[in-house]
């Protein structure tokens, strides 16, 4: 994969600001490379490093979780002080694109995946691979629980790593069983193999409640990771495989825009935001749900208090066709150019992507165990899993999955707006399919040039 030159798409002095600190980062990870190690710290030398983190801003589970894993680390490293920082409500990028401007980037950042391009080629992530060298990677990967296969490369740039994969989850289809039971049916016997299956069911439920009683988060504004997977499992694309040329303006992705403009104008499907969409689920007001994994554990709360039974499927099939998963989540970058504080931001990010980490991560927030075998037998994740069924769909949707895609260009967030704006106004809003998702293509075409 090649990087392409590219229309700058910031502000001047932005761009200015962020190139001149890139070009600093790309100097350092090239003076490591040729050295082959980062620097040893002293048991007696004092750091103090920044992490920030978009689960740090989640009060409760998500935070609680993360913090337990930055006082274990510190006690485990006591020369090494992190200060945890939830990032800013600008979004992971932008938030520490704001930190580099003003000459106070955080050490390590959690960044989502559709951010990668950005990372690698403009915001100045480190070369992992000439910092750490590959067999340091390599080291890291493996062990007793390696990372998964598909997991391992999910932050490779250009044949290189610029982040560590960290947590990350896939899309679930979640069910209210006493919701289908009122409406005379078996959560667990009825058929949700495919999305014509769901439509059915859907329309069953909402015949007894009158009421809407499917939403699915991929179809909204924060949902484009989801719906890549909704697409690739049409047989449709966002880019090409040469990030030249916008695909979803494809007679498969209109297709796939139609099936859930059919379910909407059939009264089966919600008109809710995201956070209206998980809320109204965990309460007991909806039936059925696509979302990420990541939520089981508010999900499984919301079932205790309101005295309802969570389910869990894989996510549905348009007809026959292969179903490809696409992961959400995040990978952590590094941002340090001090060789101390590199060096300790390398022992964080490996902490937060170890063996302990992953059974706090994966327990108590939901996301994936990306050393996947710690669930098989044996492993200290197995008997976690076999008394969370929930879990299943998740870990079996990893073998099959694909990359959420970046987009390449400063305007990869400008992309993901235009074609969820495309999306919600065929499905909620009477605009016709074929027009806007085509006319949204070319408006995003000319972003990435």
């Amino acid at each position: 994969m090649k990087l392409r030159a590219r229309r700058a798409r910031l502000a001047a002095t932005a761009i200015l600001g962020v190139a001149a600190l890139a070009g600093c980062s790309s100097a350092t990870g090239s003076a490591a490379d040729a050295s082959g190690t980062l620097v040893e710290l002293s048991d007696d030398q004092q750091v103090e490093i920044v992490f920030e983190s978009y689960n740090l801003a989640n009060v409760g589970t998500w935070s609680d979780a993360i913090n337990q894993l930055l006082d274990e680390f510190m006690v485990e490293h006591p020369n090494i002080s992190v200060v945890g920082q939830p990032s800013s409500s600008a979004g992971t990028a932008a938030s520490v694109q704001q930190q580099l401007l003003a000459g106070a980037a955080p050490d390590i950042a959690q960044l989502t995946f559709n951010e990668l391009d950005f990372a690698a080629t403009t915001l100045g992530a480190q070369n992992l691979t000439a910092l750490v060298g590959q067999e340091g990677l390599d080291a890291q990967f493996g062990g007793e629980y390696p990372y998964h296969e598909r997991a391992a490369v999910l932050a490779d740039w250009d044949d290189a790593a610029y982040g560590l994969p960290y947590v990350f989850s896939t899309p679930v289809l979640w069910t209210n069983a006493e919701a289908f039971a009122a409406a005379g049916l078996d959560a667990e016997t009825v058929d949700l193999s495919t999305w014509e299956a769901v439509s059915e069911v859907a329309a069953t439920i909402t015949a007894a409640t009158d009421a809407p009683s499917l939403s699915i988060s991929c179809v909204i504004t924060g949902g484009s990771w989801c719906m890549q997977g909704l697409f690739r499992s049409n047989g449709a694309d966002v880019l090409s495989a040469d990030r030249a040329s916008i695909e979803f303006g494809s007679d498969a992705a209109i297709e796939t825009v139609q099936t859930f403009t059919d379910m909407f104008e059939s009264g089966i499907l919600t008109n809710e935001d995201s956070t209206s969409q998980y809320e109204a689920f965990a309460q007991g007001k909806t039936a059925i749900h696509v979302n990420t994994s990541a939520l089981q554990g508010a999900f499984m709360m919301g079932a205790e208090a309101g005295g309802w039974q969570l389910g869990a499927r894989t996510l549905p099939a348009f007809d026959d066709q292969a179903v490809v998963p696409t992961n959400s989540g995040s990978f952590l970058a590094m941002f340090a150019t001090d060789p101390a504080k590199q060096a300790a931001a390398w022992e964080l990010m490996q902490w937060m992507t170890s063996e302990r980490a992953y059974e706090i991560i994966s327990t108590q927030i939901g996301y994936l165990p990306l050393r996947s075998s710690m669930t098989e037998e044996g492993g200290p994740l197995h008997e976690w899993v076999a008394q969370n069924p929930l879990v299943k769909p998740n870990l079996e949707q990893l073998d099959a999955l694909e990359p959420w895609v970046s987009y390449p260009g400063d305007s990869y967030a400008q992309v993901d707006q235009v074609l969820a704006t495309a999306i919600e106004e065929s499905i909620y809003y009477g605009a016709d399919p074929t027009a806007t998702m085509r006319e949204a293509a070319d408006r995003a075409q000319g972003l990435i040039e």
